[in-house]
């Protein structure tokens, strides 16, 4: 009990609290970022085989899950040690080198630990000690995750957008980010204006413009932050999405006819959104003379 009074009453010990949880779940969520598209592509392999009627082709040589395996060097199968494992210290200490081989480590696993402590602060910062922060903070590693599972495969796994969208539904029962009336519409707009542009371009092209975990994602913010915030949201993800799009085409030389992803432009305006949708829309309608 003192430790809660600690954190509802000092900033301090709130935004250092939740920056070592952030560091935590970061380590936990480079996992889920790395086995969950494995999990679901072993799991929709042996579907197919099953409804085939013919064995697997390449069936697992170890299950794999969440929480098992121990997490293991890629190149030499070096079993991660626990000291092996403390969020960015340990890559600093390995010098981003394997210890039992020399391989080089990606620095993008100590960035992801950093970007989820800065964000969850960030999120501890806004809401203050209390449910709407645990909330915030779920939502916001839920959206991590999201992000770089799209960016790396253009696949958005329902067990998040699902399991978010319930949730957000659920904890607007009792109206902690808005009213249950305003979520409801806001995850059935969310689905339906995606799902609307999405056949319509089908129509007019002939092509997919999009996949449907977009029309779940949006759907799944919608839960969470109501109706009033979807074309808040839609604004941002279009101006996210050219700054990084053209970001990648002139730094990286890509393929402008390589599909780019549009849930990392959800999930980032989604965030933002989430944090200062409200004073980022009185803004705008004051810069147009719409309020006046």
């Amino acid at each position: 009990m003192a430790l809660l009074d600690l954190l509802a009453t000092s900033p301090a010990w709130l935004l250092t609290t939740t920056a070592l949880l952030g560091l935590m779940v970061g380590s936990f969520l480079n996992v889920v970022i790395h086995r969950l598209p494995l999990m679901m592509q072993r799991d929709w392999r042996s579907q197919c085989a099953e409804y085939l009627e013919q064995p697997e082709l390449a069936p697992a040589d170890e299950p794999i899950g969440l929480a098992r395996p121990r997490s293991r060097c890629p190149h030499c199968g070096h079993a991660i040690g626990a000291l092996e494992n403390v969020p960015i210290l340990s890559y600093l200490w390995l010098r981003g080198k394997c210890s039992g081989c020399g391989a080089r480590i990606s620095p993008r696993y100590p960035v992801i630990e950093a970007i989820t402590a800065v964000l969850s602060m960030a999120v501890a910062w806004h809401f203050g000690f209390g449910w709407p922060l645990a909330g915030g903070l779920l939502l916001t590693w839920a959206l991590i995750a999201l992000t770089v599972i799209d960016f790396d495969h253009q696949l958005l796994p329902d067990s998040i957008t699902l399991t978010l969208l319930w949730l957000g539904l659920a904890l607007n029962l009792g109206g902690l980010y808005t009213d249950l009336a305003s979520a409801v519409i806001g995850a059935m707009a969310g689905y339906l204006s995606l799902w609307s542009i999405y056949w319509l371009f089908k129509l007019a092209t002939g092509k997919e413009g999009m996949g449907f975990g977009d029309f779940k994602l949006l759907a799944m913010l919608g839960a969470w932050m109501g109706w009033q915030a979807l074309p808040v949201i839609i604004l941002l993800s279009s101006a996210v999405g050219a700054v990084i799009g053209i970001g990648l085409i002139v730094l990286r030389g890509r393929d402008r006819n390589i599909p780019i992803p549009f849930g990392p432009y959800l999930a980032i305006a989604g965030w933002i959104a989430f944090l200062w949708g409200e004073p980022i829309t009185q803004a705008y309608l004051q810069l147009t003379g719409i309020s006046r």
